[in-house]
């Protein structure tokens, strides 16, 4: 005999069901409304933002954080969390370019040891958090160091330049006016993502994971074969911003990707993501990803200092995570 959970929120003070409003605006619903919000501010405050040419800096600049930010919000869902998605990116970049400069192999090779270099470090990160026992805030943040010197080690701290003109087209050449190569990817990403999370067993389990590590266990979850092939993900797609930045920039620096961590998360907490794990939406994280597009966009156009912008994101992810907190004590 099979018995139904009512998962429907409710108010603590009168038991009764938490509006329908209330949920959506704290959740992704919410991250979209600020998004439009934003989007009308800086077109009505900041000069040249509103441009056809602006608003495709903004996208293009987005797919490296969009594809990043997807592996973030599963990882994030189980309640764990990934601080080395940059310097995965930037050692996989810099696999990349010394494969195809240094190593002499063709791009397609060079592009697919990036893409494993990613999965590696995800799998090293996912083994120390489940047999290694270390929390995820332990694990990544020494993947975080371990990545990044080895990125600097490749070529002694020099950056690789120069890549053939059709893998730099990838992300140049632009069809309907709009799409490039790199956009598409970010599209399918989004797509792929969404679909896994909402309507796939595997997606499902990583909510329950979240949820309780324990219960998903008792019913019937391979929870640290789980736990880990989402990190794998995670790193797998930090690969491949590392391989998408290489074609926007046309060339691979072990600097890449300093702070990205920052955003990436930022992105996810602010599409309606908790830190505490069980919640979160591949379409909250897209309104996320473009809020910080759009506030790095609109700050760096109005001329505010890059150090000023870092005690902004700052702040930004504070507030998103107080949400959250107020969210989880009002239900």
């Amino acid at each position: 005999m099979s018995t139904t959970i009512d998962t429907t929120p409710t108010t603590q003070a009168t038991g009764r069901p938490t509006p329908h409003w209330y949920t959506r605006l704290t959740g992704s619903g919410g991250a979209f409304v600020g998004l439009a919000a934003l989007f009308v501010v800086l077109s009505l405050t900041t000069p040249g933002f509103f441009s056809s040419s602006n608003l495709l800096n903004v996208l293009d600049q987005a797919t490296v954080l969009s594809v990043i930010a997807v592996g973030a919000t599963a990882v994030i869902i189980t309640g764990g969390i990934d601080l080395s998605v940059g310097s995965v990116l930037a050692l996989s970049t810099m696999v990349l370019g010394w494969l195809s400069h240094d190593g002499g192999f063709p791009m397609w090779i060079a592009i697919l040891a990036a893409l494993a270099t990613g999965a590696l470090a995800g799998l090293a990160n996912g083994l120390g958090v489940t047999l290694g026992k270390l929390p995820p805030f332990i694990a990544t943040l020494a993947m975080f160091s371990i990545a990044r010197g080895l990125a600097n080690l490749i070529t002694d701290g020099r950056q690789i330049i120069g890549y053939p003109d059709w893998f730099f087209q990838l992300s140049s050449n632009r069809y309907i006016g709009v799409l490039s190569v790199t956009v598409l990817v970010m599209i399918v990403t989004f797509a792929i993502g969404g679909i896994y999370l909402k309507r796939r067993p595997g997606g499902r389990s990583l909510y329950a994971i979240g949820g309780g590590k324990d219960v998903a266990r008792l019913a019937g979850l391979k929870v640290k074969k789980i736990t880990t092939m989402t990190y794998v993900w995670a790193g797998l797609l930090a690969g491949l911003g590392g391989v998408i930045l290489a074609t926007r920039l046309n060339s691979s620096q072990p600097s890449a990707g300093t702070g990205l961590e920052l955003d990436v998360i930022a992105a996810v907490v602010i599409g309606g993501a908790s830190l505490n794990g069980g919640t979160g939406r591949i379409a909250g994280t897209i309104a996320g990803v473009f809020i910080m597009g759009m506030l790095r966009n609109g700050l760096n156009l109005l001329g505010v200092s890059p150090f000023l912008q870092q005690i902004f994101i700052g702040l930004v992810i504070a507030l998103a995570v107080m949400a959250d907190v107020l969210q989880r004590r009002t239900k």
